[in-house]
């Protein structure tokens, strides 16, 4: 039985994510058995609730006020339509509704008011709920999770070393505080990163030892490859590689082997076959719809093309929830 450890070190993981690529596919797949169903694949759908007009300077995002990018901006929007684009996911088969504002940080307002309202009318809809919305103190969590929030997404982006080369307007301490008043309001931990920000292999390998140290591993661990945007800095970044992408997955899935290992922005660019050795290699999540925020994605009907192709099937909503009830069961 691989035990799940938190006492990762640098070395140990670097050992693991320069393996020969066929050997570490190898290994990844046996301990995603060993946890998961290989052909059980979690569909989310990912809307912006609120867009652009963002006072940050994250180099790759095109939400930042300050770059010049084809971004149309737009207020919070309203309840209704919101809940209507969640109940249309569902239809889809998205079985976790992630809403995403482009806020520095949530503010007490009326805004975050109408935010968990839209969480509280989600949640009814019987779909896992996630926000993402920046950085939040531990009482606006705990006001979150009242409101019926499942899970929260943060990411920390790249490791803490290469982080002030993608971002000056907050620190790497200032994710990590946030993950700590989500996981302390009982909100599951959606972090992940990005590849492609120019980083080195080491700064790949530091961020994930920094999600396989933290007290708990992150439920959700979103892997994203860089969609490079016109009017940003990182415009001319070059494409990652599927082995890149494949590499960092697969050391994931080892190091973290419950989690929820996310195949996120960067599909569009990427084939079937492409996405079938991520899925081997440990992923098991997806997002579906045609846009991430504001990237684009493959359309619903090529993903429920690829399933069919691939002899996959949707994760059901709060699953991990129902099998901690069963294993407080009494025999």
């Amino acid at each position: 039985m691989t035990a799940i450890r938190n006492d990762w070190t640098k070395e140990e993981i670097e050992a693991i994510y320069n393996g020969p690529i066929l050997e570490l596919i190898y290994q990844a797949a046996t301990v995603h058995r060993e946890f998961n169903d290989p052909q059980e694949v979690q569909v989310c759908t990912l809307l912006s609730v609120k867009t652009g007009g963002c006072p940050e300077d994250c180099s790759y995002c095109p939400q930042a006020a300050r770059y010049h990018t084809d971004i149309k901006v737009h207020k919070l929007l309203p309840t209704d339509e919101v809940i209507a684009k969640a109940k249309e996911a569902k239809e889809s088969g998205s079985t976790r509704f992630c809403m995403g504002a482009a806020w520095r940080e949530v503010r007490d307002n009326r805004d975050f008011d109408r935010v968990l309202d839209m969480v509280k009318g989600v949640n009814e809809l019987g779909l896992e709920v996630c926000c993402t919305l920046g950085m939040l103190t531990e009482e606006q969590a705990k006001k979150l999770k009242d409101a019926g929030l499942y899970a929260y997404n943060h990411n920390l982006d790249t490791s803490e070393e290469h982080y002030e080369e993608i971002i000056s307007t907050r620190t790497y301490d200032d994710r990590l505080e946030t993950l700590d008043n989500v996981r302390n309001a009982k909100i599951s931990v959606c972090s992940g990163g990005i590849i492609g920000l120019g980083e080195r292999d080491e700064d790949r390998i530091g961020m994930l030892h920094t999600l396989a140290t933290l007290p708990e591993h992150p439920e959700s661990v979103p892997v994203n490859a860089l969609v490079p945007i016109e009017g940003t800095p990182l415009e001319e970044q070059p494409r990652v590689s599927i082995w890149e992408m494949v590499r960092m997955i697969a050391t994931a899935r080892i190091i973290m082997p419950k989690s929820m290992v996310r195949l996120s922005a960067g599909r569009v660019r990427m084939n079937t076959e492409e996405q079938a050795l991520c899925f081997m290699a440990g992923a098991n999540s997806i997002f579906a719809g045609d846009k991430l925020l504001t990237t684009s994605n493959p359309e619903v009907d090529e993903d429920k093309q690829m399933f069919q192709t691939l002899n996959l099937k949707p994760r059901k909503a709060f699953k991990n929830e129902e099998s901690i009830k069963f294993e407080q069961i009494p025999s």
